[in-house]
């Protein structure tokens, strides 16, 4: 997929149609360390270099191969504004009932996230709403959708592969096919996209 031809999806618990050419990513399309650069959530305001490492695991089930896994190891690594250190949660993803089907097929874009360690009592669901690379650059990004939980609201975060992050024409472009999935709540979180600070000297 490139900027210029940008597929959007609404979420699998919207009554809104999907698209017919929307496709799911493959696992090894997913496995990177994604900048995140724009946001609904509140929780990212007052951070800056927010990332997230996408690394799979084992399958639960045979074939035991990485693009039949149901399983993705999540790492968010951020730091607040004024601080250097650098916090993290750390999470297990496993593919969702609730998961969409493509014309690729089995789909790859909907997980149930439970946390590590102290985190174990949380968990949440996301799924992947839109992906592809700039028409000229190269650069992936990646659309998420997080469901709404106890302690957090439903959000959309759109990722970067480079730090840099994405060229104002395919920001906008992501704004606009949100806008136009059919789904009240999708626009309306398009409309509340904000920048997360990022530092521009860290590698990517």
């Amino acid at each position: 997929m490139a900027s210029t031809n940008l597929t959007i999806r609404p979420p699998s618990f919207s009554t809104a149609k999907p698209p017919s050419d929307y496709q799911s990513p493959t696992i090894t399309w997913l496995t990177e360390t994604w900048h995140v650069t724009h946001s609904t959530l509140p929780m990212w305001k007052n951070k800056r270099n927010v990332r997230i490492q996408y690394t799979p695991l084992s399958s639960s089930t045979p074939p035991l191969t990485i693009e039949n896994t149901d399983r993705i190891d999540d790492l968010v690594t951020y730091q607040s504004l004024n601080s250097e250190k650098i916090s993290t949660l750390h999470g297990v993803d496993k593919l969702s009932p609730a998961t969409s089907t493509g014309s690729s097929g089995e789909a790859r874009d909907a997980w149930d996230w439970r946390g590590k360690g102290w985190l174990k009592i949380a968990g949440s669901h996301w799924e992947v709403l839109g992906w592809g690379e700039e028409a000229g650059t190269g650069n992936k990004w990646v659309v998420t959708e997080f469901a709404k939980t106890l302690f957090t609201p439903a959000g959309v975060d759109v990722y970067s592969q480079i730090s840099g992050g994405l060229q104002e024409e395919t920001l906008e472009g992501i704004k606009r096919a949100l806008e136009g999935v059919g789904d009240e709540d999708v626009k309306r979180l398009a409309r509340e996209l904000f920048e997360i600070k990022r530092d521009q000297a860290r590698s990517n």
